[in-house]
């Protein structure tokens, strides 16, 4: 069993290998991050829109049109058309939306494979790399649906009535052979014929639907209590009529139906506008925003049916307060750790129990028009022991997963997996004692070099690839 010891050795490596994004070798090129895009500058005229969807890439609320695209994006939360019918965009810095749900699986049965995308918008070039689809294997079920067979037909039922014509029926079950894996037999497995009993049935009379009721004697009412107009319906004995050989019951019943006059209005009259009147100042503080005047259909109000005012009861005004919105600064990622050395000496620490410091630092960028600053730590050091190039035994890792489906729009896309020869590292002690006389975990730097049997001819390496199936052609 592995000693305490060990165990907080290998929670050390496995917190360095997911901040160097998982190889240990951090002696590449520090990230770059490209300053953001400045905010596009234009004195041209557009459609300034209130917001903008960042999952399907759309404006919503047009605030105006004919505001110059400086004053509309001065808040870069807005979006603008350069004109009628022309593509949305966003005023905010350039990123990738997030991606799309996955897409059905291309086939029902049997490996398949399905796609998602996402897209770039904003104003400047997105970082994060390139890709807009990716596509991996699917398989919703493991087989095919097979079709089963019919039995032999049963006897014809007795024939459904005692008089007249009636039907008899027989069935069959999908059963010669039973269908495999969710499969059917192809046609019905009910038949049905007519059948004659050679005997008259009397037929019973039956009311028909009520007719529509007749109109009211008035159109409108005054306002106050007195009589109430009537109205009526009518029906007929014939869903069917009555036989008369052999004699069939008439309907029971009457043939009409009277009832007072409903919904009948008081005589109507139409409304009028009151003044236009000022609801409340621009409504917003930074960027362009609205002014609104509203009216009531008061003067007076429409009663009893009348008619509306006509118009509207809204007018919006633009408005401008020719202030920039702020725009909050963002933290870039970490910078590589840097090599680790120990300070104040020469001596050297790779492939030894000596401890070294490393340190990396990250920017705060972006932040504009008194935006709020980052939050966080913008520095940071580290104990480590330096294994780079450091010759250890090693050990085969298990096949990774299957990687996504490359490319992920072409002809005869691919999928691999791995196998790694992973260095084992030296059970050297996990915590230090740091500069400042406290106690500190230890991370191992740098890429040492595994030795391992060779797998399948190769030392460091072994790769399986093998086509994705079923994949459907690609979309334009």
């Amino acid at each position: 069993m592995p000693s305490a010891r060990l165990w907080l050795y290998i929670m050390a490596v496995v917190v360095m290998r997911k901040a160097s994004g998982g190889s240990g070798d951090l002696r590449g090129p520090p990230h770059g991050f490209s300053k953001p895009p400045k905010e596009p500058k234009g004195a041209q005229n557009v459609l300034c829109y209130t917001a903008f969807d960042a999952t399907t890439g759309t404006c919503s609320d047009l605030l105006e049109d004919g505001v110059t695209q400086d004053d509309c994006c001065l808040n870069h939360q807005y979006g603008f058309r350069l004109h009628e019918g022309a593509p949305c965009q966003a005023c905010r810095l350039a990123e990738w939306s997030g991606w799309s749900l996955w897409s059905p699986c291309s086939v029902s049965c049997q490996e398949g494979v399905r796609r998602r995308t996402r897209t770039c918008y904003g104003q400047g070039k997105c970082v994060g790399g390139p890709r807009q689809w990716e596509t991996e294997a699917c398989n919703l079920k493991d087989c095919c649906p097979v079709m089963g067979g019919w039995s032999e037909w049963s006897g014809w039922t007795p024939c459904s009535v005692t008089c007249l014509r009636g039907v008899q029926t027989r069935e069959r079950t999908c059963t010669n052979p039973v269908p495999q894996c969710g499969g059917s037999c192809l046609g019905d497995n009910r038949e049905a014929q007519s059948c004659d009993t050679n005997q008259i049935c009397p037929t019973h009379g039956n009311w028909g639907s009520w007719g529509p009721w007749g109109a009211c004697p008035a159109t409108c009412t005054p306002e106050g209590p007195g009589p109430k107009p009537r109205q009526q319906r009518l029906r007929q004995c014939n869903n069917p009529s009555p036989s008369r050989d052999p004699p069939g019951n008439r309907c029971p019943g009457s043939d009409r139906d009277d009832q007072d006059c409903r919904g009948l209005p008081f005589c109507p009259q139409d409304g009028n506008w009151g003044t236009w009147r000022s609801h409340g100042p621009c409504s917003v503080t930074c960027g362009v925003g609205r002014v609104v005047e509203k009216r009531l259909c008061d003067n007076p109000a429409p009663k009893y049916g009348g008619k509306n005012c006509p118009g509207e009861d809204t007018h919006r005004h633009i408005c401008s307060t020719k202030v920039p919105c702020p725009v909050d600064g963002r933290l870039t990622e970490w910078t590589p750790w840097s090599t680790c050395t120990r300070s104040g000496t020469t001596m050297r620490i790779s492939c030894d129990e000596i401890s070294g410091l490393q340190k990396r630092s990250r920017l705060c960028t972006g932040k504009a028009h008194n935006g709020k600053s980052c939050g966080g730590s913008k520095f940071e050091m580290r104990s480590c022991y330096n294994a780079q190039g450091c010759r250890w035994p090693g050990a085969w890792t298990e096949w990774s997963p299957w990687s996504l489906c490359e490319p992920p729009c072409g002809p005869n896309p691919m999928k691999s997996r791995t196998r790694e020869c992973k260095a084992n590292y030296p059970d050297y002690s996990p915590i230090v004692e740091g500069e400042n006389g406290k106690i500190q975990n230890v991370s191992f730097w740098g890429t040492p070099f595994p030795m391992c049997d060779p797998l399948d001819g190769q030392k460091l390496k072994v790769v399986e690839k093998v086509p994705c199936q079923n994949v459907p052609p690609c979309e334009d």
